[in-house]
């Protein structure tokens, strides 16, 4: 049985926020971190601050990226939590831009029409395949980590996404539904169908890829790398998931781990499968203060979903680490976005990830311009604690079942208050001694300047 969704907040002039998946208040277009009062005086002072070794790891030559210069964002302020209703049937407000459906088809419209194309630009056609690339009906399950790694919560879910529209007005619209548990106050019955909750989640266009979302999008290695203001569709899923009709709204409920209503980043990388119809979508979620908050992944199968793909938690920390430890060799591909300008840049990676009898890490980390002109090398060392992999200089991996980890700094703001860029990294080892990375790099203000693709074979 499906329970359907209120689409009020997505028509103009109803009462109400109409919410976009981010973090609030922000002005559209800005993916920078919301940290305390005093960090962001420091950041005020760091902008001519140069980017740290750590960036270079997955873009030697972000050294070379100009200065940021401040501007001006157009439009309102976004809105900053979710409010549900207590003990309502009814799910809350979908996932939507704050400006009105008319407005952002013509501004996407306009900025197609204005704009000369540029390599790794987002261009109708990129577009065109991104909407292709997401669209279908997808089933799998949500899946909820601590910090370290540790399974919190598994959701099933379905995704329903299609298209409307030409050119550069095409839309991506797309639909989830969250299984949810059985009523503590129901009578069970053997043959009762299971209740779906469904959450509309905000359309995407030429103007939102770009302004809200700040898209990284590798049409040819399908992979992308996107930003969201707030933590609402994760909130929605988690509480729909694991409460479902006993949810009563209050703000922290028992046994339940829910997203800040302000978190300071939320960053989706997405892997595609290469041998499968298969798709892995990684959160990243930062609380306020710039700590990770929780680890998501949302693992799908896109077709008939008889028999959707899962991970399993029954692996420990020196199973999970295992499959990475050696020597990896490859290609990347970086796009540089937002006030960088879009442009490409490749690179030849050799990494190198060894583990003492005593359970200390090296890491050696090499890459190549494609002409050759650049290499840069980093060197690690780190030590593991449970499923967690701490290197010297604050940044970490969690490993997580399945073959994959995701990285991040252990503070954000930390990295940012000391003038130092950071990156984000999803990696998934699909099949033993092939893998995939996708890394979100960010400056020293907390801005996401590129995305970087990396597919590595062990030798």
């Amino acid at each position: 049985m499906m329970r359907a969704m209120s689409r009020g907040d997505n028509e103009p002039g109803r009462r109400g926020h109409r919410l976009c998946a981010g973090v609030g208040p922000l002005e559209p277009g800005e993916d920078r971190l919301l940290l305390s009062s005093s960090s962001s005086s420091q950041l005020r002072k760091l902008r001519d601050g140069a980017p740290s070794s750590m960036a270079s790891l997955c873009n030697p030559s972000l050294s070379s990226l100009p200065k940021l210069e401040s501007s001006a964002s157009p439009g309102r302020a976004l809105p900053s939590s979710l409010h549900p209703a207590p003990r309502s049937k009814r799910l809350y407000r979908s996932a939507a831009s704050s400006i009105p459906a008319p407005r952002c088809r013509a501004a996407a419209a306009a900025a197609a029409r204005s704009s000369v194309p540029r390599r790794g630009s987002m261009t109708a056609d990129n577009l065109r395949r991104f909407v292709d690339l997401n669209s279908g009906e997808w089933s799998g399950s949500l899946h909820q980590f601590d910090a370290r790694g540790n399974l919190l919560h598994k959701i099933s879910t379905k995704l329903a996404a299609s298209s409307y529209g030409e050119d550069e007005l095409i839309s991506l619209i797309q639909t989830l539904y969250i299984k949810q548990p059985q009523s503590g106050t129901s009578i069970a019955e053997h043959d009762e169908e299971p209740e779906w909750a469904e959450y509309k989640i905000k359309e995407t266009n030429m103007f939102t890829v770009d302004k809200y979302q700040q898209l990284g999008f590798f049409p040819e290695e399908r992979a992308f790398a996107l930003r969201y203001q707030t933590a609402g569709m994760l909130e929605t899923v988690l509480r729909q998931g694991v409460l479902g009709e006993d949810d009563t709204g209050e703000e922290s409920p028992k046994n339940l781990k829910l997203p800040s209503r302000r978190p300071s980043l939320v960053c989706e990388n997405c892997l595609y499968s290469q041998q499968a119809d298969i798709r892995a979508r990684a959160f990243h979620v930062m609380d306020p203060k710039g700590v990770i908050e929780m680890l998501v992944i949302f693992l799908e199968e896109r077709g008939n979903g008889l028999s959707p793909p899962s991970l399993e938690n029954s692996d420990g920390s020196r199973d999970r680490i295992m499959p990475f430890l050696g020597n990896w060799k490859g290609h990347s591909v970086t796009k540089r976005s937002g006030v960088y300008g879009a442009t490409i840049a490749e690179a030849g990676s050799v990494a190198l990830l060894q583990m003492d009898d005593g359970g200390q890490l090296v890491q050696e980390i090499t890459t190549t311009s494609s002409s050759g002109e650049v290499t840069t090398n980093v060197h690690w060392t780190g030590t593991m604690s449970d499923n967690v992999v701490t290197f010297d200089g604050g940044y970490q991996m969690t490993l997580l079942p399945g073959g994959m980890y995701m990285g991040c700094p252990s503070n954000v703001a930390k990295s940012v208050a000391e003038s130092k860029s950071f990156h984000l990294e999803f990696c998934w080892l699909e099949a033993p001694g092939r893998r995939q990375r996708l890394i979100r790099t960010y400056d020293v203000e907390g801005l996401a300047v590129s995305s970087t693709y990396f597919l590595e074979t062990k030798s």
